[in-house]
């Protein structure tokens, strides 16, 4: 898993590649922790198009972060997801906590 990212207009945008899983999920965790405690920024944008896979722990790691940076009155937005993140999305309800954007 690769983390891409850069800040933009007081955006942080992060793109996520290869697989979000039990493998991987720890340094995601880490290395998001580490991005989002850097920077000036006052939103966040998680660019999917580039990751392959995601499972119930990629879920989770995704939900800590939102908690973390809900709690600096950070959001979240969620864009370019496949159609199995997609699916994931949208029967977990997460779109509610950290939106779709196009």
């Amino acid at each position: 898993m690769q983390i891409k990212s850069k800040i933009y207009n007081k955006t942080l945008y992060v793109v996520l590649c290869g697989e979000l899983d039990e493998n991987s999920s720890t340094h995601v965790r880490n290395e998001l922790d580490d991005i989002f405690s850097k920077g000036d920024f006052n939103q966040i944008i998680i660019d999917l198009s580039e990751m392959q896979f995601m499972d119930s722990t990629g879920i989770g790691v995704l939900i800590g972060r939102y908690k973390k940076m809900k709690s600096r009155h950070i959001p979240i937005f969620i864009c370019n997801p496949s159609s199995h993140a997609e699916k994931i999305f949208k029967m977990t309800g997460l779109y509610q906590i950290m939106p779709k954007i196009v």
